[in-house]
């Protein structure tokens, strides 16, 4: 939601289009049958730290002279063809929130070779000024100092933090029963970041009932993403204009369970997790 919250609260209409059935990143090919005269960028999320078809996306925007803007909230870490997944699009933003791989527990980035941009963010971050001279609007969107040193302290131990996760995320490879459940798949090329442990169930009274069983045993998962965006009210815009149908995202909304997935995540509480997940497919 906190990518169409941007859209929606400068006053944009965001126009939805599917994702891909086998990493739930957005769908380049159903991009271009959506562009009118008044589309003015591609917004796209990597999903789980998965990143997007981005050579596909990046052919529609140049082919359109449109904008990339990627949601690269859960990527830090993440590369795509050796290069950090933030290098790509005209624009990433990512999240340094607890949650987040690497975090300084709140804050973020935007990450862009246009120096230009570069110079305008830095000012609207800091009320349109740099001492006393005035250039534009602005607000207050500095960060902190002790943030910024929680992030200097967590910095120095991503690799390690994310060789943590991936033994985490392998101990649920291990004692899964994919015969009833599905993972989206990694894009080809790209070193992964351990973000999160998402599975997909084959409907949602399934996923209904390991949540309450989790819940029981006093592990929270999280349905993450759901719902499907463009099945909330408030943010498809009367006026959009387009057809808003994603039946694709909306099937996958309703399936999928994000596992707990943390570094220090004991190997006793995968297996109790694993078995409860087992229990019910």
């Amino acid at each position: 939601m906190a990518t169409t919250n941007v859209l929606l609260w400068e006053g944009c209409t965001p126009v939805y289009a599917d994702i891909r059935p086998d990493d739930f990143c957005l769908d380049a090919d159903k991009i271009e049958p959506l562009i009118t005269e008044n589309t003015q960028a591609i917004m796209a999320t990597h999903v789980y730290g998965n990143p997007c078809h981005i050579e596909a996306i990046q052919a529609v925007a140049d082919k359109y002279k449109l904008k990339v803007i990627y949601d690269a909230a859960h990527t830090f870490g993440a590369r795509y063809n050796g290069q950090a997944i933030l290098n790509y699009g005209d624009v990433s933003t990512c999240s340094f929130h607890a949650t987040k791989v690497f975090h300084s527990v709140e804050g973020g980035c935007i990450v862009t070779d246009d120096d230009d941009l570069a110079l305008t963010l830095r000012r609207y971050r800091s009320f349109g000024h740099r001492n006393d001279d005035y250039y534009s609007m602005g607000i207050n969107a500095k960060n902190s100092e002790l943030h910024a040193a929680m992030g200097l302290c967590v910095l120095p131990k991503v690799d390690e933090l994310i060789a943590a996760r991936k033994q985490v995320f392998d101990w649920y490879d291990a004692r899964l029963n994919f015969d009833k459940i599905t993972r989206p798949t990694l894009t080809t090329g790209v070193d992964y970041n351990y973000a999160y442990y998402p599975i997909v169930f084959e409907s949602e009274e399934t996923l209904l009932g390991v949540v309450d069983s989790l819940k029981a045993a006093g592990v929270t998962p999280r349905r993450y993403f759901y719902p499907s965006l463009n099945t909330l009210p408030f943010a498809v815009p009367a006026n959009a204009g387009m057809a808003q149908s994603c039946p694709i995202s909306e099937s996958v909304s309703l399936r999928v369970l994000a596992l707990p997935l943390y570094p220090d995540l004991p190997e006793t509480d995968v297996d109790r997790i694993a078995t409860i997940v087992n229990n019910h497919v």
